[in-house]
Order: structure tokens, then C-alpha cells, then sequence
């Protein structure tokens, strides 16, 4: 049952760009209670895993109707539990996923081409089947969402666990950081604002907005789209963005204005209750050397702070640390796999390889020296000075040092034996049936009732 989580996840939640097949070629593949399944919805589904890279495997099918049959009885609980998804949700998420889709296709115009028809009506197209997969994420996690773990439950389940068959933990540490992002001074700013107030300008005068945004903006996400951010509601956006967007009458473009992403300009399309259309174009300031000079001073003047032990790592990462993530947390980094628990054990093959090399050197209770970082995704560059607070060596699992990563574990198995029991209760109740088709599919053989195994014989 794990499996069928994980892939009501995977197909509810990674829908990809597929041309509709016609329905006058469709048949019904399965039908539970009051709804249907489709060929056609099991091809597409199909396409969409062979769209991600993966090889042709004709068994995918198999799974892709067990997730569509499970998302049916969600949905069709949820109408009885009164679980509602908002249009302006659908709405969001929608735009959401149509900017992804112009973005890979390489425009709008390319998209459109591929799919034979326009963005607003496969839009249309698309508005009922994604209600429906929303509704059913919805559903599940209403049947999950009073779970709870105790400590005892923790360590029934780590009793539970064959002392052979228990897990190996990796080598952990711990680490904090202080960061500091390199700033330009306000001449050097002034480059960069002049830049977009010349774009505004010439918008003003005529040229076309969602052109100028394609040729200079700086955001990789939009500027494919012509600048084109959706719907979407407050808080999708930084604040400064925000009020921007939201104090604005439609067709009004705005004034030039900072955020930490850089410099823009929005023009609001439509505004929609609590959510609002627009498009911008981001200028973003280049680094100086002279201000990696002036940062490099900085870092340095703080870790001499610390080392002469006039301020302690934990507050010095929260005055002056530059990173809002870990500076409120005494400069802590998290582990990026169980940020839901905030786990502050990271194992030293996930940290990023720059830091990875300095902890290497490092003793527990080192502070390192300021050191230049370049971001993997955004290259971004930046001086941080590292603390290691502890070492863990590898290990197999127990409740004393792995209480959290057990705590999950136990959550994730509580979890999924209610999901299970649901859908089995639901299955017994509810009439299924199959095409013969796809009943050789050993996941399906206890989906089908008697009432619908009787009918087909």
C-alpha cells in the first residue's frame, strides 16, 4: 500500500503536456460507483510517463489504473465528506503548471502547435480531470490528518524491526552557518534600475510588453512567457511584489521597484477576487568585485568577533547572519529531507560538495575561517563561516541517537496502514468493474467486486 500512495502522488502531481485522444475512439477501461475510466485517460497517463524519459514498459499501465481508480473512490468520498477545492486553487494551479508547460515547449506559439489547439482551451480541457485529482490529494489527507505518534509508538516500531533487518544510518553532522550575500552600493544599483526604467519607457511608448520581457527579463521561470506569472494570490509573492500587484487598477503598469530578486516592473492583466494576473520584467544586479571586497571585510571583521569570543556562533548568526532560513535558528542548517521534523542531522553525502570539502577539515567545535561559496542552482556568490556542532559516524539505527528519522518512520507506517484500510473498507463497498483488458494485471485481480465479477462472467 506504500506503493499506492507514492503513486497517487506521482501521477496526481506530475501531469505532463499530452495530446487528448479522441473520444469517439474510447472506451470504458473501469467504472467505480458513479464515475468512469477511460482508455484514452489510461493512454495519456501513459504518454506522460513516457514523456519524462522512461522507457516503454506496457506494465506502467497497469499501475497508472490503479492510481485512477483510487483517485475516483477519493474524489467520490470527498463529494460525501463535503471536501471542496476552490476554483481560484484550481485556477492557480493551473497557471502554474501552463508556465511550465510554455517554458519547456520553448513559447506559447510552440506549445500551441504542439497541441493543435489554444492555451485557454486545453486550459478548459484540463479544468475538470485536475479538480478531480486535487480533490482526491485533498480526500487523503483528511483520512490522515489526525494520525499522531507517541513515543511508545516509536518504540513499538523500532522493537518491531528484526535486529538484522535494522536500517544503516549514514555519517551525519551538524553544522551552522553565518552568511553574507555580497551588496552593491547605490551607484552601483543605479546601473541596473536605469536599465529597467529604460524598458518601462519604451513600453510606454508603444513597444510590445510580453516582447521586451521574452529579450531582457531576467527571470528564467517567466521570460519565456513573456513575462506572464498567472493568477495567483498575496502570498505567492514577496511583499514588496505584493503590494505592488495588488494596489494596481488592470492594464496599469507600475513603477520600478526593488525586491531582493532585483529590479522590475509589473503590468496587472486581471484581478480576481484575492488572486491577480500580471507580468514583469526583472533586471537582476550583477556582483562587483569591489563589493566581494567589501563582503570578504565584513565576514572577516565578525569571525574575529566570534573567535575573541565577544559574541557566541548562535547569536552572531542571528544579527548578522544574511540567510533568513538558518539565521533564526541560530545559524542551524537543516536537512532537506525531513525539513517537516526540522532535523538538523544532515548526512555528509547530501551537503553541497564546497561545504562538504571545509567540514572535512573541520573538528567538532571548529569555526572556519570565511570561505567564497557559489550556489549550485543559482550561482549566486556569497562568504560563509561554518561551525561544526557535532560528528556522527555511521551507524545502525536506534532510539537513542535516531528518535526523529524512527519518529517518521512510524508515522509513515501508521500512515500508510490507515490509507490501506481505507481503501479496502471503500473497495468492499463500492461496485468496481473492470475491462477484461487490464484484469490480467496482478494489482487489479482484488479491485473487481462480486456484483461486477458476476456481471462480466
Amino acid at each position: 500500500m506504500r506503493k499506492l500512495t507514492v503513486l497517487i502522488l506521482c501521477f496526481v502531481t506530475n501531469v505532463f503536456i499530452v495530446q487528448a485522444q479522441k473520444k469517439s475512439l474510447d472506451k470504458v477501461a473501469a467504472v467505480v460507483g458513479n464515475g468512469i475510466i477511460l482508455s484514452s485517460d489510461i493512454e495519456n497517463q501513459y504518454n506522460n510517463y513516457l514523456l519524462q524519459g522512461n522507457q516503454p514498459n506496457p506494465a506502467i499501465k497497469c499501475q497508472v489504473l490503479q492510481t485512477l481508480l483510487t483517485q475516483k473512490l477519493l474524489s467520490q468520498q470527498a463529494v460525501i465528506d463535503s471536501v471542496i477545492v476552490k476554483d481560484d486553487d484550481v485556477d492557480s494551479e493551473i497557471d502554474r503548471r501552463m508556465r511550465s508547460y510554455i517554458q519547456r515547449a520553448g513559447g506559447q506559439e510552440k506549445l500551441e502547435a504542439f497541441l493543435g489547439k489554444s492555451v485557454i482551451q486545453y486550459k478548459d480541457e484540463m479544468r475538470p480531470d485536475l479538480r478531480e485529482q486535487m480533490t482526491a490529494q485533498r480526500m487523503q489527507q483528511k483520512i490522515t490528518e489526525k494520525i499522531s505518534v507517541t513515543p511508545q509508538d516509536v518504540k513499538n516500531y523500532f522493537n518491531a524491526i528484526p535486529k538484522d533487518s535494522l536500517p544503516s544510518i549514514n555519517k551525519e553532522v551538524e553544522i551552522a552557518q553565518i552568511v553574507f550575500n555580497p551588496k552593491l552600493s547605490k551607484d552601483e544599483k543605479q546601473l541596473y534600475r536605469e536599465k529597467a526604467e529604460g524598458l518601462r519607457e519604451r513600453i510606454k511608448k508603444g513597444e510590445d510588453f510580453a516582447t521586451l520581457a521574452t529579450l531582457y527579463s531576467q527571470d528564467p521561470g517567466s521570460a519565456p512567457t513573456g513575462g506572464d506569472l498567472g493568477f495567483a494570490d498575496r502570498s505567492t509573492f514577496v511583499k514588496e511584489f505584493a503590494a505592488m500587484a495588488f494596489k494596481l487598477k488592470a492594464g496599469d503598469i507600475s513603477p520600478v521597484f526593488e525586491t531582493d530578486f532585483g529590479f522590475h516592473f509589473l503590468q496587472v492583466i486581471e484581478r480576481r477576487g484575492e488572486q491577480v494576473h500580471v507580468r514583469h520584467i526583472l533586471i537582476v544586479p550583477e556582483i562587483t568585485q569591489a563589493s566581494l571586497d567589501r563582503t570578504k571585510t565584513r565576514a572577516d571583521s565578525i569571525y574575529n568577533i566570534i573567535k575573541t569570543m565577544k559574541a557566541d556562533f548562535s547569536s552572531a548568526a542571528s544579527q548578522f547572519s544574511d540567510d533568513n532560513e538558518t539565521k533564526y535558528n541560530g545559524g542551524m542548517m537543516l536537512n532537506a529531507e525531513e525539513v517537516q521534523n526540522r532535523s538538523t542531522f544532515i548526512p555528509t553525502d547530501k551537503l553541497d560538495p564546497q561545504i562538504a570539502l571545509v567540514v572535512d577539515t573541520m573538528k567538532v567545535g571548529n569555526i572556519a575561517q570565511p570561505s567564497l561559496y557559489t550556489a549550485q542552482q543559482t550561482n549566486k556568490k556569497s562568504y560563509k563561516i561554518l561551525y561544526l556542532k557535532s560528528k556522527t559516524d555511521a551507524h545502525k539505527a536506534n532510539l537513542a541517537q535516531d528518535f526523529p528519522k524512527l519518529k517518521d518512520a512510524a508515522a509513515e507506517s501508521k500512515t500508510s496502514k490507515a490509507v490501506s484500510e481505507w481503501f479496502e473498507k471503500r473497495r468492499k463497498e463500492t461496485f468496481i468493474n473492470i475491462d477484461p483488458e487490464y484484469q490480467t494485471c496482478d494489482q487489479l485481480k482484488t479491485w473487481v467486486t462480486t456484483t461486477a465479477s458476476a456481471q462480466i462472467k
